[in-house]
C-alpha cells in the first residue's frame, strides 16, 4: 500500500472512519494501563480515544502525511512510522487494535502482517479488529469495473474483503484463537452532494492511475455517480454500501 494520502480532507470529509472504530474499541477489554498499539492509526484520532480509555497508547502507521497530522493533533502520544506487515515494537504489548486498514493490504501479504502482531503481542494479547468484509462496496466496485471496461480499461480491484472463514483460517495459521467474529452491512452516510465521487477520489486512487487521461477519470467517476444514484442516493444524502468484518482473536 503505497499511497499519497490528504489528511486534511480526511480528517475533515471522512471522519466517519474513526467514528466506527469507536464500537471496535468497544471488543478491548484488557485493563487500564494496558499497552495498546493502534496499528495504521491515521490521523491518531482513534489512537487518542484509546488513550481517554486509560489505555498506554503506541500509534503506527506508514503514512508520513497522517502522522505528521497525528503529532500535531496529539504531541503527547508515541506516533511511529512503520508498515503494518514489517513492524515491531520494543517490549510485546498487551493488545493490538486496528480500524479500516487491513483491506488495504494485499492478500499475499497479509501473513507477513499477521506475524508481526503475533509477534508484537504478550502471551495471552488481544487482537481486536474491523476491516472491510466480503461483498464491501460491491456496487461501487462493479460499476467501477464496468466503465472502466467500457473506457478501454482494466479495472484491478485495489483492496483484499475476506469472509470470515477465510480470516479465521489466516489468523489460526498465525497461532491465533478466535473468540468472536461478525460479517455484517453498515450502510454509510457520505457528507455532501458529490458524497460518492468524493469518496472515489479519497479511496479509489490505484486503478485510476492506469488512466492517463484526466478527462476519462473525471468522466468514469461522474458516470459511475450518476448509474449509482437509484441504489446509494436516499432522501438527499449519498451512501456508500459498506460490509464489515469485526473480529476478536487472542495469542
Amino acid at each position: 500500500m503505497n499511497i499519497a494520502w490528504d489528511a486534511g480532507k480526511y480528517t475533515k470529509d471522512f471522519s466517519f472512519v474513526h467514528q466506527y472504530g469507536s464500537a471496535v474499541a468497544e471488543l478491548l477489554d484488557c485493563g487500564q494501563g494496558s499497552t495498546v498499539v493502534d496499528l495504521g492509526c491515521g490521523n491518531g484520532a482513534l489512537t487518542n480515544q484509546l488513550k481517554n480509555k486509560g489505555f498506554r497508547v503506541i500509534g503506527i502507521d506508514a503514512s508520513p502525511d497522517f502522522l505528521e497530522a497525528a503529532k500535531r493533533s496529539y504531541p503527547e502520544i508515541n506516533f511511529i512510522q512503520a508498515d503494518a506487515t514489517s513492524f515491531s515494537v520494543e517490549e510485546p504489548v498487551d493488545a493490538v487494535f486496528s480500524n479500516a486498514v487491513f483491506h488495504w493490504i494485499d492478500k499475499d501479504k497479509q501473513a507477513l502482517m499477521l506475524a508481526c502482531v503475533y509477534k508484537a503481542l504478550k502471551s495471552g494479547g488481544q487482537f481486536v479488529f474491523e476491516l472491510g468484509g466480503h461483498g464491501n462496496n460491491a456496487l461501487i466496485h462493479r460499476e467501477l469495473a464496468r466503465i472502466f471496461a467500457e473506457y478501454g480499461y482494466h479495472y484491478k480491484m485495489p483492496f483484499y474483503f475476506p469472509t470470515i472463514g477465510e480470516y479465521a483460517s489466516m489468523l489460526e495459521q498465525a497461532g491465533f484463537k478466535v473468540s468472536y467474529a461478525v460479517l455484517f452491512d453498515r450502510p454509510t452516510e457520505l457528507k455532501g452532494e458529490n458524497g460518492l465521487k468524493d469518496w472515489i477520489d479519497m479511496f479509489v486512487k490505484t486503478p485510476f492511475e492506469d488512466v492517463a487521461d484526466s478527462k476519462d477519470r473525471e468522466d468514469i467517476k461522474d458516470m459511475a455517480a450518476a448509474a449509482l444514484k437509484p441504489a446509494l442516493y436516499k432522501d438527499g444524502k449519498w451512501y456508500a454500501d459498506y460490509v464489515r468484518l469485526r473480529m476478536k482473536a487472542y495469542k
